[in-house]
């Protein structure tokens, strides 16, 4: 395979035969909702999945709720072509609490809205908080997928470990997802034309004012239909290799996906954006010649049949799209390595993309270093 082809596979892979895949993704059936008085619904969502051992289906464990649900029937007035990535308010969120040293227990669906919070709150104070993201996608047949979910709940316990938080189980955090997925299932754009953005968050909720993990957690999480991450759409998009700030430092938190990472980029990111960059690509702290990653994405380069991602080493996240697409390029015959690459080496590749849910998997036409493009 010549190496111009890449990109467009993998975006046909990741985008389509992944999808169709029930080892990656889950499809989601509304198989009932129970009546309730004045035409509401009984708060208890129950799911199909398939059965990759049959074609027979089995119900998945339900997830419980406290508040009655109505879901309502009208379509949605949005301009399903000019979505781009920002936020639309949709129907319903859902929020589960906890003290420190339990445990997640039963959740609900509340209306989407303004959440109360104090303001020693541990999340507005130390920044003890996580998010997620994924996407629910709807096939031509009607159905609903969820592009590997499990991955995103491993990847929060993995997050809430370092960030002294409880964090709900893998499976409290799958079924949550299809919950709130189900409630605003009228927002999931119509085929091709984007995806329902799903936004986890963990957060220290409870006040404290000395220096500590906060007392009581929240998980919520909350939807919104997208097109596109950058304004390039699918075309190639420009990056600017910083080399004065970095994203992360060993021993630090920049392979989980807490708040603070995020905060940390926007100076660079705001800076490069006004001079008509993309985003920005991070260099290591230490030495400021090995690839890190972009803003919100990974990185990788081709050369040859040979694909190079930076290794994960506790300062780059560890994508779910990344995993992926390690998984299928190595599956459609090319050599892939996980491993330190220097600036020289993607500066001499022959095709260079990103990866990650909010950008999928997007093609760079331009690397600009030291000034030189």
């Amino acid at each position: 395979m010549e190496t111009a082809a890449v990109f467009s596979n993998a975006v046909t892979l990741a985008g389509r035969s992944l999808l169709s895949d029930t080892s990656n993704a889950r499809r989601l059936y509304r198989s009932s909702f129970i009546p309730h008085n004045n035409n509401k619904f009984q708060s208890q969502l129950r799911f199909n999945l398939p059965n990759t051992s049959t074609s027979s289906t089995i119900n998945a464990q339900a997830v419980g709720v406290d508040s009655p649900l109505s879901v309502p029937s009208k379509t949605v007035d949005l301009d399903w072509d000019n979505l781009g990535f920002g936020l639309v308010n949709t129907d319903y969120m859902y929020i589960m609490k906890c003290s420190i040293g339990e445990s997640f227990s039963k959740g609900e669906l509340v209306p989407f809205g303004n959440i109360e919070i104090n303001p020693a709150a541990g999340v507005l104070n130390y920044g003890q908080a996580l998010f997620e993201g994924l996407k629910a996608y709807k096939t031509e047949d009607g159905n609903i997928l969820l592009f590997r979910p499990e991955e995103n709940g491993t990847r929060m316990i993995n997050g809430a470990e370092r960030m002294c938080m409880p964090a709900p189980s893998v499976d409290q955090f799958v079924q949550a997802v299809k919950a709130t997925v189900l409630a605003n299932e009228r927002w999931i754009p119509p085929p091709g034309k984007g995806s329902l953005y799903i936004r986890p968050l963990l957060m220290g909720s409870g006040s404290v004012l000395g220096l500590a993990p906060a007392p009581e957690y929240t998980f919520l999480i909350y939807v919104s239909p997208v097109g596109n991450y950058f304004k390039e759409g699918l075309s190639p998009i420009n990056l600017l290799v910083e080399t004065e700030m970095h994203r992360a430092t060993p021993g630090g938190t920049g392979g989980v996906k807490t708040i603070g990472n995020y905060a940390a980029v926007l100076k660079a990111q705001g800076a490069a954006k006004a001079k008509g960059y993309s985003d920005v690509l991070y260099l290591d702290s230490v030495e400021k010649k090995y690839l890190e990653e972009v803003s919100s994405c990974n990185i990788f380069i081709v050369k040859g049949n040979t694909i190079s991602t930076p290794d994960i080493k506790g300062t780059i996240l560890p994508g779910i799209t990344r995993k992926s697409i390690i998984d299928v390029a190595r599956d459609q015959g090319f050599q892939v390595f996980e491993k330190p690459v220097t600036v020289d080496a993607l500066l001499d590749a022959d095709e260079v993309f990103c990866t990650g849910t909010a950008v999928v998997v997007s093609p760079v036409g331009s690397i600009t270093y030291l000034g030189k493009r």
